[in-house]
């Protein structure tokens, strides 16, 4: 039996609203009342059921270009997608910054990076999506030939003229030598503030963060690092230097100031960095990574959008479509049409928002500070949450000018392309919680797991929260306080509900302990 043909590009969404569903108030506020009913438990360690890569969010043009590479390649979206999202990131980073509200900006530069095991035709989609950047940076390399020429001949002769008005200083007789010696150092001078421009350069491979500050340096702020390998990670973790060195590509995606001094090498520095990357990995490498040292502390692992798409690996089609000549076409002229708009700005441009698509920004943020909370349902995650408004500003950004890519700068964000990122937004939660549980990154999931345990071997309709820690060991429950996150998440992922409390008597006295009650699948209590 064949596989179906992937199902065609749905319709870009207009109706703003309906890109947070039916309930959308509902997430906004969530209701205080109790739910009569059970719904079905949520296995710990596979709490959400990950979506595909919405290709209605992204404009026409690209949206067609992603679908076809998935069909071509037999690859699921998500790979294609993501590496579109990087790839525009490639073409406007370091260039273009989203004013959200008051001085609150966000650069469009971002960190994507996909899990699929090998065998998933990795580098065929990073080839097609990222094709179309190398051809405009030979464009610029050649538009840039004449011009380096220039300054490199230019520099020579000023260090040739420099030199020999040194020597003639050198030699010259006493009353001439003052003379001669302010002639060679005002040569000197001239012939130090020459230099010659670095060859234009988009995109690295591999590199190490010594590498890339030198390439930040040389290429104006701004660089991509796209790959379908994870070494990155193995260079970032210490493979030359044996210690993790992250700090450039910490401060690569907030666009903080770098400024590198090394001893015999020229100082570096550089004002607004922008790194973009765009990997695929290793699903092993995301839990491996959790390892870095230094790489949860210090806000590594937040930065990065993470994509764990289902392989096709089994049940591909054998003859699919091939990507058609328009499609390609078109992908390559928008893209290069942005790259080289974009690349001699200096100064940012700065994208604005409609106050339309401020609402729709703002709503999103009640929701994301809603789930924060104890209990909430992005808590596993804070540092990674903390970061998703941020990130969706920067979609929004991309998106924008990808829908815009002639003159996306003098014109404002629309409400319909932020709630198209805030859906892109949810994508990459949804993701992001899968891959924080596989690195272990939740402490409350283990002690979850236990508690469970002790349930389905000890069923009960109910319990309090005294009457289990009396029941369990101190080795793994110290103090009653520390059943609190494991009950949290139990809650989270409906295995107990807690009971509303009795009213209080007013005679004073400690509260009683809060009771929980049981889902109906963990079993029937014994008698």
């Amino acid at each position: 039996m064949s596989t179906p043909r992937p199902d065609p590009i749905p319709e870009p969404r207009t109706n703003v609203t309906s890109l947070f569903g039916d309930d959308w108030d509902h997430l906004i506020e969530p209701p205080t009342t109790e739910a009569d009913q059970w719904e079905q438990p949520v296995p710990l360690g596979q709490a959400h059921i990950l979506p595909p890569f919405p290709i209605e969010a992204l404009p026409t043009w690209l949206a067609a270009m992603v679908h076809a590479v998935a069909e071509e390649t037999q690859t699921p979206a998500d790979l294609a997608g993501c590496l579109a999202l990087a790839v525009i990131a490639t073409a406007a980073g370091g260039r273009v910054v989203v004013s959200i509200r008051g001085r609150w900006r966000e650069p469009v530069n971002l960190y994507t990076a996909v899990a699929l095991d090998p065998g998933n035709r990795k580098s065929a989609v990073f080839a097609l999506m990222t094709d179309p950047l190398l051809a405009v940076e030979k464009v610029l390399v050649e538009r840039s030939a004449l011009i380096r020429a220039e300054a490199d001949t230019t520099a020579k002769l000023a260090r040739s003229a420099a030199d020999k008005a040194a020597a003639r200083a050198a030699n010259a007789e006493p009353d001439k030598r003052a003379e001669l010696t302010a002639e060679a150092v005002e040569l000197a001078q001239a012939a130090e503030g020459l230099t010659t421009p670095a060859k234009p350069q988009l995109v690295a491979d591999d590199i190490t963060p010594e590498n890339l500050a030198t390439l930040l340096s040389e290429q104006g702020g701004r660089i991509s690092v796209m790959s379908p390998e994870g070494g990155i990670f193995e260079i970032i973790a210490g493979r030359y230097s044996g210690n993790p060195n992250m700090e450039i590509f910490l401060k690569g995606h907030a666009g903080d100031m770098v400024r590198v001094n090394r001893q015999g090498r020229d100082s570096q520095h550089i004002e607004r960095p922008a790194v973009t990357m765009g990997l695929a990995v290793q699903p092993e490498v995301l839990e491996g990574i959790g390892r870095i040292k230094g790489a949860d502390g210090r806000g590594l692992l937040a930065r990065f959008l993470y994509a764990l798409p289902q392989s096709l690996v089994g049940r591909r089609r054998l003859d699919p479509d091939p990507i058609p000549d328009p499609v390609a076409d078109q992908y390559a002229q928008q893209l290069s049409a942005l790259a080289l708009a974009l690349v001699d700005w200096t100064d940012p441009a700065v994208l604005t928002l409609t106050p339309e698509a401020d609402a729709v920004m703002l709503a999103y943020q009640r929701v994301t500070e809603a789930r924060l909370g104890h209990g909430g349902s992005l808590a596993p995650i804070v540092k990674w949450a903390s970061k998703r408004d941020g990130a969706v500003g920067r979609i929004a950004g991309l998106l924008h000018l990808a829908a815009h890519p002639a003159d996306g700068w003098a014109r404002p964000i629309e409400a319909a392309t932020m709630a198209a990122a805030t859906t892109l937004g949810d994508y990459f939660t949804a993701h992001a919680l899968t891959v924080f549980d596989a690195m272990g990154a939740d402490p409350a999931r283990d002690a979850a797991r236990l508690l469970l345990a002790h349930l389905e071997t000890n069923p009960v309709g109910t319990f309090t929260k005294r009457e289990l820690f009396r029941l369990l060991g101190r080795g793994d429950f110290p103090t009653m306080a520390d059943l609190d996150p494991a009950l949290a998440l139990l809650e989270e992922h409906g295995w107990v509900r807690q009971q509303t409390p009795p009213p209080r008597s007013g005679k004073g006295g400690r509260p009683p302990s809060p009771r929980y009650q049981t889902h109906p699948a963990l079993g029937t209590p014994q008698d």
